[in-house]
């Protein structure tokens, strides 16, 4: 049976009210502004409010997902919900989405890769379409991880932020759509970006909350080094599966972590700044929600166009690194 073509038909994204900047946070920790804007590119992120989950930001950027791409969650398939800051550890968030959709045939589970959660989930998703198992897919990436931030530690605090942005994927156009798709990991640096306590190895107690074990913990230096290698490596790989050059990417959409980060790398890859999707300093870094934002921001902009070639690259927590070259199918 041939295989189908696999697109992204439409894109949402959820921001929360609330605005931090960095100014709040110089009140906050030992920090400034000039610091943060300098080292990180970020002057502000956006945080849920108290009554708000990760469900919550994931249907508001859904439901704007669906209208994009023309279908009604009656019409979804399946539900995949990328996250390391779920409602709870069970029942999926995706499945608490799948109910607030009323998308009452999806199939639905969550997937956690960290910062490449929604590239994992993308590439799941096009292997289901393309084989025909289903038709129309929702991806989510979507993050609360203000609830799990040390609010004293100025090295991870001042990075992270809430948001969700969503994608339906489906059938195009034959030729167009998904040509390629890399996704990796690297266990061994796990314990450089992770949550010690809160599962099997550490259920929480007295002891793990005291020890602030229940909040990200990260070797800045190690994940920034990795970050860059994997942003130039995987990005090569797939200009060589699809016989591609540096000059024939129109678009690169990164995981919008650190300016420094995306620079770096974009220099290795002899990339203009023109060609390269950031909205970083007004989200921060959003995890799971980072590229789907991105690339909702991106749509708005008009900055797709046919035939075009689009190039989606994560990285985070795992290690992991997840990436995919698009020909633009409208």
């Amino acid at each position: 049976m041939e295989t189908r073509s696999v697109g992204f038909l439409g894109f949402g994204k959820y921001i929360p009210e609330k605005v931090l900047t960095n100014y709040d946070l110089e009140k906050m920790v030992d920090t400034s502004n000039e610091w943060i804007v300098e080292r990180t590119g970020i002057k502000e992120r956006h945080i849920a409010a108290p009554d708000q989950a990760t469900s919550d930001l994931a249907f508001n950027a859904a439901q704007q997902a669906l209208v994009n791409a023309g279908i009604t969650a009656e019409d979804l398939d399946c539900i995949i919900v990328a996250t390391v800051s779920p409602d709870m550890l069970f029942p999926s968030t995706a499945c608490i989405l799948q109910d607030k959709l009323g998308a009452k045939k999806a199939a639905a589970f969550d997937l956690s890769a960290g910062c490449s959660g929604f590239v994992y989930g993308s590439a799941v998703a096009s292997q289901m379409i393309a084989s025909g198992l289903y038709k129309y897919v929702l991806v989510v990436g979507a993050e609360t991880l203000s609830r799990i931030m040390n609010w004293k530690d100025r090295n991870t605090c001042v990075l992270f932020g809430d948001g969700a942005g969503a994608a339906v994927l489906g059938p195009v156009e034959k030729g167009y759509g998904i040509q390629a798709i890399e996704l990796g990991a690297e266990g061994k640096g796990g314990p450089s970006l992770y949550m010690p306590a809160g599962g099997s190895r550490k259920p929480a107690s007295h002891e793990t909350v005291d020890a602030a074990e229940h909040y990200i913990h990260m070797n800045g230096t190690e994940v920034f080094k990795f970050a860059i290698r994997i942003m130039v490596r995987t990005t090569n790989h797939l200009l060589e599966k699809t016989g591609l050059t540096k000059e024939d990417i129109d678009l690169i959409i990164p995981h919008q972590a650190n300016s420094r980060i995306v620079d770096s790398a974009a220099k290795r890859l002899k990339l203009t700044p023109d060609k390269i999707m950031i909205d970083l300093d007004k989200y921060g870094n959003t995890s799971g929600g980072s590229i789907p934002i991105a690339m909702c921001e991106a749509a708005e902009q008009g900055r797709y166009h046919k035939g075009e070639n689009v190039v989606i690259v994560g990285f985070g927590a795992g290690l992991t690194w997840a990436s995919m070259i698009i020909k633009w199918q409208a």
